[in-house]
């Protein structure tokens, strides 16, 4: 079941490490080659809960196998369609590795499995066209946003909850160019209320008919930076 999910964009959504397009090239055989029109690939942090994932990202008209390849041509996704989907096709597809608690898996060795440099998305359309994009990874990532409101725990009323945090400025030289805050009520997880923000925001307020019921629910404040990547900060609080 598709999720349910109220938006409110209030910046464009752009991250370098994306691409998106759709140019034609030749290869050596003479056959067309044409680019993904989106593929990208970032790292989330969670702050909280301390661990890292890879997430990837792309989209075409119909195809029916994908390949990623990582700096020193190792393949690290392979993806081909079989019976009724191999010529029916998949368009878009979003995947995110498992995310082991950095006590378990450290982030110096996240980084060591997924390494800074160009990934390249391979693939093969339907109709027998080829499909590819490079993309930049990189290990810029930002520090979790320290939240101000509401404070973790505590009991707000609907009328009254602004997520509001600091600026995140570090690791030095770090460019936040948009803010992403979500609320999931815990009772209806399904049920979430996400708004992007520009890199200069450091609070929201939440429309209160979103949060008509009480109970329990978490935010989420995320720092993106300019080449996609993300942290984020987890708070819990209740309204009543």
């Amino acid at each position: 079941m598709e999720r349910p999910v109220w938006y409110v964009i209030a910046a464009a959504m752009i991250a370098a490490v994306t691409f998106t397009g759709c140019a034609v090239s030749s290869t050596a055989t003479g056959a067309a080659t044409v680019e993904f029109k989106r593929a990208s690939l970032r790292v989330e942090v969670n702050a909280t809960d301390g661990d890292a994932g890879l997430q990837i990202d792309f989209d075409h008209d119909p195809w029916e196998s994908i390949t990623l390849k990582a700096p020193d041509g190792r393949t690290i996704l392979d993806i081909k369609n079989q019976g009724v989907l191999k010529d029916y096709g998949l368009t878009e597809l979003f995947s995110e590795s498992s995310e082991p608690p950095f006590t378990e898996f450290p982030l110096s060795e996240f980084k060591k499995l997924f390494p800074e440099g160009e990934y390249v998305f391979e693939g093969l359309q339907t109709d027998g066209t080829r499909m590819r994009s490079s993309v930049t990874l990189t290990h810029d990532l930002p520090g979790g946003p320290v939240v101000i409101s509401p404070e973790e725990d505590s009991t707000v009323a609907a009328d009254e909850v602004v997520v509001s945090w600091e600026p995140v400025t570090e690791p030095a030289g770090i460019q936040i160019v948009r803010y992403q805050v979500l609320v999931i009520s815990e009772r209806d997880p399904v049920h979430s209320f996400s708004v992007i923000l520009p890199g200069d925001a450091t609070s929201i307020a939440i429309p209160p008919e979103f949060l008509a019921t009480d109970g329990a629910y978490k935010i989420e404040v995320l720092a993106i930076e300019q080449s996609g990547n993300q942290t984020l900060t987890e708070v819990p609080f209740t309204i009543g």
